[in-house]
């Protein structure tokens, strides 16, 4: 199963571990925890919140019981996460992909290779698709740089990304 929501990447990894710890060990309902997440992290929204705790899913930090969300008792490394985001995150492959094929490019370049493995149904659910996944390309990227994936150079004026 691949998990799509992507939030913003932190400055720095010690984040990642302090959203997971911001999860309960008992499970709690989806609104409890994004309350939680909200109060404890300074969260602008439950719909950040609620981001993230799709994304600690995608990268096994939470996950979903019957009963609730509780975070798991699975130790959040750099290489971990790097393995997880790349296997269960939609279109983390295929942006770590473009860059090992023509890197380095910036966000804009990344997006435009990626674009045509965008599903139907999302361009035809969202008008403004394009911008959607022009953001998720992005922080993607920002997530590869987090995670030591990627660095960012700059060359002629612009910000690209390239594989470390």
């Amino acid at each position: 199963m691949k998990f799509k929501p992507v939030p913003p990447a932190p400055e720095k990894f010690a984040y990642v571990e302090r959203v997971q710890q911001a999860v309960p060990l008992v499970p709690g309902t989806e609104d409890d925890c994004c309350a939680r997440l909200v109060d404890r992290l300074d969260l602008p929204s439950r719909d950040a919140a609620r981001t993230w705790l799709t994304f600690l899913r995608a990268l096994e930090l939470a996950e979903e019981t019957p009963s609730g969300y509780r975070r798991t008792d699975r130790e959040p490394t750099v290489s971990a996460c790097r393995e997880t985001l790349l296997n269960r995150v939609f279109a983390a492959e295929a942006v770590h992909e473009t860059l090992a094929e023509a890197g380095p490019l910036t966000a804009a370049e990344a997006f435009d290779r990626v674009r045509e493995r965008v599903p139907a149904w999302e361009r035809h659910r969202d008008a403004e698709w394009t911008d959607t996944w022009r953001e998720r390309v992005t922080r993607l990227l920002d997530w590869l740089v987090l995670l030591d994936v990627t660095e960012r150079v700059e060359r002629d004026g612009a910000t690209r990304y390239r594989l470390t």
